[in-house]
């Protein structure tokens, strides 16, 4: 799977993202890194990283936003107590929590929670796209800074 999404460039890699940042289990790392070792241009492999990232965890915010918590327990595979556990610890907190969106495992839920509480969503929007920009520039810098060690 990841060779074919790597072999659509760009849009593979923002599907990558988009996937990753949803309730699917998968790892957009691996694809970020494959996309720039291959050549990609990497400041487009970072928007694309950081919209398709953005993107999938605006789908949890606005799923949790749905309030059927028995559906969010089963598809986000969190115990109802700890899913109630996140819910109180994000109580009065606020968007900026979408600052964590990348998280693994975490990330998706406490994203979900924020759509659950109806946290104002023009600042999870903000966020969330601070939060994934820093992950995929992290990763981009990284495997750039790692190809030039082996050079």
């Amino acid at each position: 799977m990841v060779e074919a999404l790597i072999e659509l460039g760009y849009v593979g890699l923002f599907i990558a993202c988009f996937i990753s940042a949803t309730l699917v289990p998968f790892s957009s790392d691996v694809v970020v890194v494959a996309a720039v070792v291959a050549g990609l241009d990497y400041r487009a492999c970072f928007i694309a990283a950081m919209l398709g990232g953005w993107m999938g965890a605006m789908v949890n915010y606005y799923l949790g936003k749905l309030g059927k918590e028995e559906w969010i327990e089963k598809h986000s595979r969190v115990k109802p107590e700890r899913f109630e556990k996140i819910k109180q610890w994000l109580l009065g907190k606020g968007a900026y929590m979408g600052l964590f969106c990348w998280v693994p495992i975490f990330g998706n839920v406490i994203i979900i929670c924020l759509g659950y509480l109806r946290v104002n969503v023009a600042g999870v929007h903000v966020f969330v796209i601070i939060g994934m920009a820093i992950r995929y520039l992290t990763v981009i810098l990284l495997t750039l800074g790692g190809m030039k060690i082996i050079a």
